[in-house]
């Protein structure tokens, strides 16, 4: 199996990842409770439930 000659450097190495590296925006989905946009697997701030269930106090403002 080759082996490399000389040592690359961590710059050359890191640019050549960047290109693997896909920006996207946050996927986000809808509460079922208060219809907010929320994202996936989290706790929804505005009405603090989870899966049908409070699981945080929210005070309203």
């Amino acid at each position: 199996m080759p082996n490399p000659k000389h040592k690359h450097s961590k710059a050359r190495r890191d640019k050549r990842r960047t290109a693997k590296v896909k920006i996207r925006p946050q996927s986000l989905s809808v509460c079922p409770q208060c219809h907010q946009p929320k994202l996936p697997h989290y706790t929804c701030l505005t009405c603090g439930t989870y899966k049908g269930q409070e699981v945080i106090a929210v005070e309203e403002a």
